[in-house]
């Protein structure tokens, strides 16, 4: 990758519907030079997929959460377990395995705090080989992909 891909990347996070000919202008190259580059970018897996953002649909009063989990143990077992359990869990909108103090990484989305406690008590304190769950809420989104 050199600079003319990252710089094909960085615009294209700004808008992945841009036109190839206004993205070949932005990077310098002829259209057909930028799409056999965007093509490349594409099928070595660099670019895995185009998407949508669309505002959040939430109900007045939503909270986002922050979870972190820490398992009993961190085999491959009780991480795909895990894994598997969190995959269930509607309410959990992303997760991430971490280093660091925590296992697990998760944006929960609830209607409010009493709806969060029960997605606590009834999913995420009863999934498989959780040892400790930390919760924080999150006051205001700032920036968002």
């Amino acid at each position: 990758m050199d600079d003319i891909d990252r710089a094909i990347i960085r615009a294209l996070r700004i808008d992945g519907r841009m036109p190839n000919a206004k993205l070949a202008e932005l990077v310098g190259l002829s259209p057909s030079a930028c799409l056999r580059r965007l093509r490349m970018l594409e099928h070595d897996g660099t670019i895995r997929g185009y998407t949508v953002v669309v505002e959040d649909a939430a109900p007045t009063g939503a909270v986002v959460v922050i979870v972190q989990i820490t398992l009993e143990r961190q085999t491959d077992d009780h991480l795909k377990r895990f894994e598997e359990a969190v995959r269930r869990c509607p309410e959990v909108r992303e997760c991430y395995l971490m280093t660091g103090i925590a296992d697990y990484l998760l944006r929960v989305e609830a209607r409010d705090a009493a709806d969060y406690e029960r997605i606590h008590k009834e999913a995420l304190s009863r999934m498989p080989g959780v040892a400790r769950i930390q919760s924080s809420f999150a006051i205001r989104t700032v920036i968002r992909g």
